[in-house]
C-alpha cells in the first residue's frame, strides 16, 4: 500500500534506508517461529538503522522525532512486524519517562546506553494508570529510605522483562501519592517471571516482575512522590497519543495489501477490497492532517482508535474469508492478522472504545 502522507511525501528523515529496514523486518517476521521468539535480529536491525534514538532528545544522542515522524514510523513498522514494533513502543515509553527526570547526568548516562543498543529498557506502569487500580492494597508499594526508595510488590505487565536491563516502574506510598523510577534489573530483589503465552506476539516476552524490597537510588527517581505520577502538567503521557491507532492501522494495511493480491486472481473481490482500502486511506490521511494542523486532542485520539480497531478487525476477517481454508492454517498471513487484530481490544484501550467496538459486534446502531 502507499506509504505517503497526505501531502504526497513521507517525512524527510525517512530515506531509502528505512524502506530497506521494512523489507528486513517483513522477512524476519515471516520466519518459522518468529511469533514465539524474542525478535533479537529485528532489534539489531532497528539499532543499525538508528531507530532506537527516535524518542531521545538530540542533546542526549537521539533523533527527537516529532509526532508526525513517530506516527508514520510506527505505521510502517507495524505493517512489517507488530511484535517488534510493540517492543519498540515500550522502549520508547521508557525513554519518554526517563526524559521527565531533571537530572541531566542521569539522562546522559542512561540514554547513551539505550541509543547505542548496549542496554534495553522497558516499562511496567499499567498498575499506576489502569490495571488493578480497583484493589485496596497497591500492587506495588513504595517507601522512602536513606539514599533512595524501596519498591515491593508485583508489576503485572512488562514487555521484554526477562531481557531488560532497566524497567521504568513505580509504586504507591502510604499517603496515596506515587513515585516513578528506573529499576536496574541487576539489583537485588528484581525477579522477572516467565513470559506469558498470549494469543499473539508471544515473542514480545511480556510477563510479570516481582519486586522484593528493591531499592531505587535517589538518582534514579524520575518523578514523585505526587498524586497520579503518570499525569504530567506539561501534557506528556496524557490523552491524545496515536501510538496504538498507528499500530492497528499498520496491521490493517498489511491485511488489506494481502487482500489486494487476492483481487488480482479473483476480480470479484474488488468490491470488498476497495471500500476497506478507501477507509484505511481516509483514517491515515485524517491522522496526519490533524497532526500537521496541531489540533490533536484526546477526543480525536479516541475516535481514531475506535475506527482503527474496527478496521483492523474487519480487514483481517475479510482476508481470511477471501483466502478460505488456507488462511485457517497456523502461520498463514490471514491467521496471523486475525490474532494480532485481537490485541487492539485489550492494549491500552479506553472503555468508551471497547464499548463502541462491542456495540458494533452486537449491531447496536445509533
Amino acid at each position: 500500500m502507499s506509504a505517503e502522507l497526505s501531502n504526497g511525501n513521507p517525512p524527510s528523515r525517512f530515506t531509502e534506508e528505512f524502506d530497506q529496514l521494512i523489507t528486513v523486518l517483513t522477512r524476519l517476521a515471516e520466519r518459522e517461529g518468529a511469533e514465539l521468539n524474542w525478535p533479537a535480529d529485528a532489534w539489531e536491525a532497528l539499532k543499525e538503522a538508528g531507530v532506537l534514538g527516535w524518542n531521545v532528545p538530540v542533546e542526549f544522542g537521539g533523533a527527537d522525532f516529532d509526532s508526525i515522524e513517530m506516527t508514520y514510523g510506527y505505521i510502517r513498522l507495524a505493517e512489517a512486524c507488530l511484535t517488534t514494533t510493540f517492543v519498540l513502543t515500550q522502549f520508547n515509553a521508557a525513554c519518554q519517562r526517563i526524559n521527565w527526570s531533571a537530572d541531566t547526568d542521569f539522562k546522559t548516562t542512561v540514554f547513551q546506553e539505550l541509543v547505542s543498543g548496549a542496554k534495553f529498557a522497558t516499562v511496567g506502569i499499567s498498575h499506576l494508570t489502569t490495571s488493578r487500580q480497583h484493589l485496596k492494597k497497591p500492587t506495588v508499594g513504595a517507601r522512602q529510605v536513606k539514599g533512595g526508595w524501596v519498591l515491593d510488590g508485583f508489576v503485572p505487565w512488562v514487555t521484554g522483562a526477562v531481557h531488560a536491563d532497566y524497567i521504568v516502574t513505580g509504586g504507591v506510598c502510604d499517603d496515596g501519592t506515587q513515585i516513578l523510577g528506573l529499576v536496574d534489573t541487576s539489583a537485588d530483589g528484581v525477579d522477572p517471571q516467565s513470559p506469558i503465552e498470549m494469543l499473539s506476539m508471544t515473542g514480545s516476552h511480556t510477563g510479570a516482575v516481582k519486586l522484593n524490597q528493591v531499592k531505587i537510588p535517589d538518582a534514579h527517581l524520575i518523578a514523585g512522590p505526587v498524586e497520579q505520577v503518570m499525569k504530567r502538567p506539561d501534557g506528556q503521557g496524557g490523552a491524545g497519543s496515536l501510538t496504538t491507532s498507528a499500530l492497528a492501522l499498520g496491521v490493517a494495511r498489511r491485511a488489506i495489501a494481502r487482500l489486494q493480491e487476492e483481487t488480482e486472481k479473483r476480480p470479484e473481490l474488488l468490491e470488498i477490497f476497495q471500500p476497506l482500502h478507501a477507509e484505511c486511506t481516509g483514517i491515515y490521511q485524517e491522522m496526519f492532517e490533524t497532526l500537521q494542523a496541531g489540533t490533536l486532542n484526546g477526543t480525536f485520539s479516541e475516535k481514531i482508535r475506535e475506527r482503527s480497531n474496527s478496521l483492523v478487525l474487519r480487514a483481517s476477517q475479510a482476508l481470511l474469508a477471501a483466502v478460505k481454508g488456507a488462511g485457517f492454517v497456523k502461520g498463514h498471513p490471514a491467521e496471523r492478522a486475525i490474532r494480532e487484530a485481537m490485541f487492539f481490544l485489550v492494549w491500552s484501550c479506553p472503555q468508551p472504545v471497547v464499548h463502541a467496538n462491542m456495540r458494533e459486534f452486537a449491531c447496536v446502531l445509533d
